[in-house]
């Protein structure tokens, strides 16, 4: 499991010349991150104002921040196995038609898998996002780098997130669902402006 490694030994996985993982598990790495570092600040002792009201909706963001990175952090792991998905689905026969058949609808079926995961990044980033507000709005006031430094990275992981859902959408011949996901793309990102 990447997740389980050493940072040293995962970045030695990004590194090397294999395509999993790529710059999607780096994508959930990135927003898993960012979601660790607004869950510190919201547990941080010290709120914006010191009041039960801060501290309630820090305490609830946490929790929610604390779900949201477990999903992240597993998402790592998952996208890496969805593109080996695409990448064994290329593999298979192709010497008769029905060799052919079986091989075209098993790389559109990978090719779905792979895109739902980023797309889930997507959704849990901007999910994270929104606890950011909060974290900012009722944090401890001097922790607001490490909410910048928690926004930046929920929005690299976000932004990464859609460029690997945006290139499976190609390879797709189910154009119904490709424009789902697509306006998808759009519905969420005109939330985050």
């Amino acid at each position: 499991m990447l997740a389980d490694k050493t940072v040293r030994e995962l970045l030695a996985e990004f590194a090397a010349p294999e395509p999993t993982p790529g710059g999607g598990s780096a994508s959930a790495l990135a927003s898993a991150v960012g979601a660790s570092l607004l869950a510190m600040v919201a547990a941080l002792p010290k709120t914006r104002s010191g009041t039960d009201d801060d501290r309630a909706v820090l305490e609830r963001a946490g929790a929610a921040l604390a779900g949201l990175r477990t999903e992240l952090t597993a998402a790592i792991d998952d996208d890496s196995a969805a593109y080996d998905g695409v990448v064994a689905a290329f593999k298979l026969p192709k010497s008769s038609e029905s060799d052919l058949q079986a091989r075209r609808a098993a790389i559109q079926r990978a090719t779905m898998a792979a895109t739902e995961v980023p797309m889930s990044v997507m959704r849990l980033s901007a999910s994270a996002l929104e606890q950011a507000a909060l974290v900012e709005a009722h944090g401890n006031p001097s922790a607001a780098s490490d909410v910048g430094v928690a926004i930046a990275l929920l929005r690299a992981g976000l932004e990464g997130a859609r460029l690997n859902v945006e290139i499976n959408l190609d390879g797709l011949k189910n154009a119904d669902y490709a424009e789902r996901i697509r306006r998808d793309i759009t519905s969420l990102l005109s939330a985050l402006r």
